[in-house]
């Protein structure tokens, strides 16, 4: 007589997590995350790198183009592996260009929705019409530590936007919650506990998921090789601080570049900028677009006290104004990676109104990202503002992305059953990959290494 074997599909659990990019470099970030017959897709970005040589000036080219460039993620991968049906919505963490740039790109291709917290929503608005782009996917804003329900073919996900700390505003880490267990999409973060703008990180709701059942952790590992944890925000306001009131510059020129998407280092600029009794000017295009999408959703508590300017013209008048009274403004401009184009870029070589003096100020909130492209500008940039003689400040800054020791705090807040390190060459993802079996996971088994066009069944 046979032995019959009862066997529980119930507990067989199909999660498939897809590197479609970012997996492979920094950048270019996407996820799919499917569950049976429906897929998510969690963010849509640019390879940076690939676009320095789009100038601020020029018109962005188009999707073959940008493929070209290898500035896209190859979603052919989703099309190939039957996927592009299953897509019920992309999910979008923060407004920085190497998550949400691809999105007018690749959105079209997949009949769902766009979903982010409203400042990335409204970042994702001029981004499109700078292309003379329109999507035909609705664009959903979701508020911070809000959700939303997506109907599939036999389940219903929520998608969850829990509030967390970066460089920019309203960022999310993105938890897919499936039938079978919860996958928080945690690309980019850091655990600041003393924001200047906004909310500190949902402890409450990640050590929630944690109960729920986290299946798997898909973890930023920018900085898991660097054992430290990353300052918070307040650390680089105090930096700042000392640099503008501990420096002679009364009578100097005053110009400082930071990311444009950082809003609240601008805070802190603007603030420094009032003690100083200066007028600050904000020049450049990606400054009036993160400031004016801030400005939609009340989220810029500075912006009457500033001059905000986009155009030529008004980028020529305020600058000759700066110039003619030097001791009365502050500028910040675009080009601190020393981006052709930018404001910098095109002060350095003395063809704009504003022009630098000995002994002027020249301040980098900022930190070069660490291509061969932006090392190699962000020299030839410092290269040309030295033979103005210049007084130069560097790394006034302190980063948006957690440490070693943030990624292991994000782990026991979540207890996750597997872990996937992201946002990464294999260098980074291998650190974080080393912390985790440090803390008791198995390669292969519990912690795994993805690249961009694999897949790993979670069961």
């Amino acid at each position: 007589m046979g032995t019959i074997i009862n066997i529980n599909l119930s507990i067989i659990v199909m999660i498939k997590i897809h590197g479609v990019g970012g997996y492979d470099e920094v950048g270019k970030n996407m996820t799919a995350i499917e569950h049976k017959d429906d897929a998510i897709i969690c963010d849509a970005g640019l390879y940076l790198p690939a676009v320095v040589a789009v100038r601020e000036r020029d018109k962005i080219p188009s999707e073959s183009g940008m493929r070209a460039i290898g500035a896209l993620p190859d979603d052919h991968y989703l099309e190939e592996h039957k996927l592009k049906e299953k897509v019920k919505a992309i999910a979008v963490s923060h407004a920085h260009l190497d998550h949400v740039g691809a999105v007018q790109y690749i959105a079209p291709k997949y009949r769902c929705g766009v979903y982010g917290t409203p400042y990335t929503i409204e970042v994702l608005k001029p981004l499109m019409a700078d292309n003379e782009k329109v999507i035909p996917n609705r664009l959903n804003p979701i508020h911070p530590n809000g959700h939303a329900i997506i109907k599939g073919r036999n389940s219903n996900y929520k998608i969850e936007f829990i509030n967390m700390t970066h460089s920019t505003l309203q960022c999310s880490i993105i938890a897919v919650n499936t039938p079978d267990g919860v996958v928080p999409y945690s690309n980019d973060y850091k655990l600041d506990n003393s924001p200047i703008l906004g909310d500190p990180p949902n402890f409450k709701r990640l050590k929630e998921l944690s109960r729920q059942g986290v299946k798997a952790l898909v973890a930023d590992c920018l900085y898991a090789p660097d054992d430290r944890k990353t300052p918070s925000e307040k650390i680089a306001r105090g930096v700042l601080e000392d640099v503008l009131f501990t420096t002679e510059n009364y009578k100097s020129g005053l110009i400082l570049t930071t990311f444009s998407s950082h809003i609240a280092r601008l805070k802190s600029i603007v603030d420094f900028s009032q003690r100083l009794g200066r007028k600050p000017i904000f020049v450049g295009r990606s400054l009036h677009k993160y400031i004016s999408a801030g400005i939609k959703i009340g989220k810029v508590p500075f912006k009457d006290k500033i001059i905000l300017a986009s155009h030529r013209k008004q980028i020529e008048k305020y600058l000759k104004m700066a110039n003619s009274h030097r001791r009365e403004y502050l500028i910040v401009c675009t080009g601190h990676q020393g981006e052709e184009g930018s404001i910098l870029d095109r002060i350095s070589r003395n063809t704009m109104p504003f022009k630098i003096q000995e002994d002027d100020h020249i301040i980098f909130s900022s930190k070069t990202i660490p291509t061969p492209e932006n090392i190699t500008s962000r020299a030839e940039l410092e290269k040309r503002l030295r033979h103005f003689k210049p007084r130069i400040f560097d790394g006034v800054h302190v980063s948006g992305h957690g440490g070693r020791e943030d990624l292991r705090d994000l782990i026991k807040l979540t207890t996750p059953e597997h872990i996937i390190p992201s946002h990464g060459d294999l260098s980074k993802t291998t650190a974080g990959l080393n912390l985790a079996e440090e803390m008791g996971y198995k390669k292969d088994y519990n912690v795994h290494l993805l690249s961009n066009g694999r897949h790993i069944t979670l069961q």
